[in-house]
């Protein structure tokens, strides 16, 4: 049968319209009219009042902490249940992670949070908190102990864009944030990211950034080195497509999710990434935990039926790359790394093919 992925793109049907509005404009190199029109649209949608379309959310977390003074020597704390991308920004910036431990939530804990400022070597510059799978940590307590401390806050959003916290859209609480548009999320360009704040001076300076840090000459003249880390106009196109349709986008995934819950919900050592009281996730990818089936044979059991699924992250203080770094812990993140699986989550995924794979993990822990 053909392969169920776990979060493949799902297209309008207006993207090649508008790419091809761009190959008759020329413009198909980064910048261009629907650089622009996409910046605004996400700007619109999430209320940010400014955005700046890059080439991956990394590079958009990047920008951030460059623009926000990071430096070689300089302590960040960031989510340690997340994807690597999240915090390769740190070590481009020469600076070292202090990694913080989840709560029931599955995201940061505010809890852990004031303790690592607090048996930080010396006081963090900034703090990279990641809404994991689309669901939306406790931000505005987050927010404020980073308030207290006179700590920058960056959202990590890239699983998040359209997830939101008393109806305001993730990405928009910290001093910046940060969307995906890579091949598996909710939106997708095939790649790229956005990088939002309220702060105007900001996104101008990590514009400036991002275009190789070009003086207003009309030759090339450079002050301080910057990156190529723009957008084209033609991945921007199939963005300003997406976000058309991102509210329906979010609907569908909520949905499946539901369809999962209703079908395993007679299996008791099943647990689902919960959703915090006055939050609406996106539901990105379906996540669950069990308590005594091993996830990896539910994984194995799935692609022998030609599904993708995989295990949760595997938490950043585990991996090799930051052996010996700072973190605080208490084992949460671990256990859920032990005992999680990611489902498929596709929004194009037919009802019949959820309740299937259902079925197989339904087979997989009886």
């Amino acid at each position: 049968m053909e392969r169920i992925f776990l979060s493949p793109p799902h297209m309008s049907g207006k993207e090649q319209g508008y790419i091809a509005e761009v190959f008759e404009s020329n413009y198909i190199a980064p910048l261009g009219a629907f650089v622009d029109r996409f910046e605004q649209s996400v700007c619109d949608y999430t209320e940010a009042k400014y955005a700046l379309a890059t080439n991956t959310a990394t590079a958009a977390l990047h920008l951030a902490l460059r623009v926000l003074g990071i430096e070689r020597g300089d302590y960040v704390l960031a989510s340690t249940l997340t994807f690597i991308g999240s915090v390769n920004a740190i070590l481009y910036q020469g600076a070292q992670p202090i990694f913080v431990d989840s709560d029931e939530s599955w995201n940061l804990s505010p809890k852990l949070l004031q303790e690592a400022i607090e048996k930080a070597p010396k006081k963090p510059k900034a703090l990279i908190v990641t809404h994991l799978y689309g669901q939306v940590a406790k931000i505005e307590e987050i927010a404020r102990i980073c308030k207290a401390h006179d700590i920058y806050l960056v959202e990590d959003a890239a699983e998040s864009l359209g997830a939101s916290f008393e109806g305001r859209q993730s990405g928009t609480f910290g001093d910046m944030g940060v969307y995906s548009f890579n091949g598996n999320k909710i939106l997708s360009t095939s790649g790229g990211g956005m990088l939002v704040s309220d702060n105007a001076a900001w996104i101008e300076k990590a514009s400036f950034l991002s275009t190789q840090a070009k003086e207003p000459f009309l030759h090339y003249e450079h002050k301080e080195f910057g990156y190529n880390y723009r957008m084209s106009n033609v991945l921007a196109a199939i963005g300003v497509a997406q976000m058309e349709v991102l509210d329906e986008r979010v609907e569908r995934r909520r949905g499946i999710f539901q369809r999962y819950a209703d079908r395993l919900q007679e299996i008791e050592e099943i647990h689902f990434m919960p959703e915090i009281e006055g939050s609406r996730g996106n539901r990105w990818l379906t996540t669950l935990t069990l308590e005594h089936t091993d996830p990896l044979k539910v994984i194995r059991l799935l692609d022998e039926a030609n599904i993708e699924s995989r295990p949760l992250w595997k938490p950043m203080h585990l991996q090799p790359l930051f052996e010996g770094s700072l973190a605080i812990v208490d084992g949460a993140a671990e256990r859920l790394f032990s005992t999680g699986v990611c489902l498929p989550s596709g929004s194009a995924m037919h009802d019949d093919t959820v309740e299937r794979v259902a079925d197989i993990v339904k087979k997989a822990c009886r």
